[in-house]
């Protein structure tokens, strides 16, 4: 069990719970909580016992934070999937990639670190015509990603086995989340159902394999605590179709080609689609789904939520105001269906 752990990213959404669920956990004796801005009032509140310290993990600094409280776990959920306001490309690299190498350069040469777990993305399988039902963790795209940040985490990943080579002592431990979405936080992609009209690509219905944002944390928290050392997919039980999600969101679905779907699409959703990265253009094109048995087996560790509840609770908390009750629609298809059976018959 740890001791000590350290985790970067202190005052943003999964850095600040996973340290307040871990602050809550009498097992561990201290908890470091690190950013290089200070966390809101409400969110250092809910920190308790945590102590925080304002440090950059791209500062060589970080190496006294870590010795001088022999941390001996290390929690990375600290990485942007876009650009920072005002920073562009440059920054969002220099953030996640070479954040990423200070940091486990630091953990490689201290000798009281003996875990580490980092937060990746299953953006690194890429999304393409040939991709499999499911991924597991030993494959890789089948398609090279083109966006930047699959590219990051990428990168980011060969530095942890890197570490991994050189310290085998250290358990690494690397997960990789699905499109995560839920009441509190809802991301860039998922928000493409707030329009009350959805462009799809004709002719394509993806399956989206998703994850709670609580089971996110929970499961940063659960590495933390026991995670050998390894990769491994964290998703939610089942998947659902885009065309089902539209439908539970009470959304119009308006199928055009995946060239307007790209071009035109994404001007008539506003502002939503024009802010798409190239990971997400490709997701509601072809969609990805994961192999969860080695984060069952292995990990240890069980999602509370399926992709379908987590959706749900998604669509409930951002109060989406459905423009056709879904359950006008399941009544229509069940009166459908019910005609088609007495016409067989």
């Amino acid at each position: 069990m740890p001791k000590v752990v350290l985790v970067t990213g202190a005052s943003r959404f999964f850095g600040g719970n996973v340290v307040a669920a871990l602050a809550a956990d009498p097992t561990v004796d201290r908890i470091i909580a690190v950013d290089a801005r200070m966390p809101s009032r409400e969110l250092l509140h809910r920190m308790g016992r945590a102590e925080f310290v304002r440090a950059d993990i791209r500062n060589p600094l970080i190496r006294k934070v870590v010795d001088g409280n022999e941390v001996d776990t290390v929690v990375h959920p600290a990485v942007l999937s876009r650009p920072p306001a005002g920073g562009g490309r440059a920054a969002m690299k220099d953030f996640n990639v070479l954040g990423a190498m200070q940091l486990l350069a630091v953990c490689q040469k201290a000798p009281s670190v003996r875990r580490v777990v980092v937060r990746s993305s299953s953006a690194v399988y890429g999304c393409g015509p040939k991709d499999p039902a499911k991924f597991t963790e030993e494959m890789s795209a089948r398609t090279p990603p083109r966006g930047w940040f699959a590219r990051d985490m990428i990168e980011m990943e060969g530095y942890v086995r890197g570490l991994a080579r050189r310290r085998p002592d250290i358990a690494t431990a690397i997960l990789r989340f699905p499109p995560i979405v839920g009441s509190r936080l809802a991301g860039r992609g998922v928000q493409y159902f707030r329009s009350a009209v959805t462009p799809t690509v004709l002719g394509r219905d993806p399956r989206l394999q998703l994850l709670h944002e609580e089971d996110s944390i929970a499961a940063l928290v659960h590495a933390a605590l026991s995670a050998p050392g390894g990769t491994f997919n964290v998703a939610g039980d089942g998947a659902l179709a885009l065309s089902q999600a539209i439908r539970r969101a009470g959304r119009i679905e308006a199928p055009i080609p995946f060239a307007l779907f790209r071009t035109v699409g994404r001007s008539f959703m506003g502002p939503v689609m024009r802010e798409f990265l190239a990971e997400q253009i490709d997701y509601f094109h072809f969609g990805c789904g994961l192999d969860t048995t080695r984060m069952r087996a292995e990990l240890g560790f069980s999602p509370r939520w399926t992709s379908v509840q987590a959706f749900d609770d998604f669509v409930g908390g951002a109060a989406l105001r459905p423009v056709i009750d879904p359950r006008w629609i399941d009544a229509a298809e069940t009166r459908l269906l019910g005609l088609v059976g007495a016409g067989r018959a």
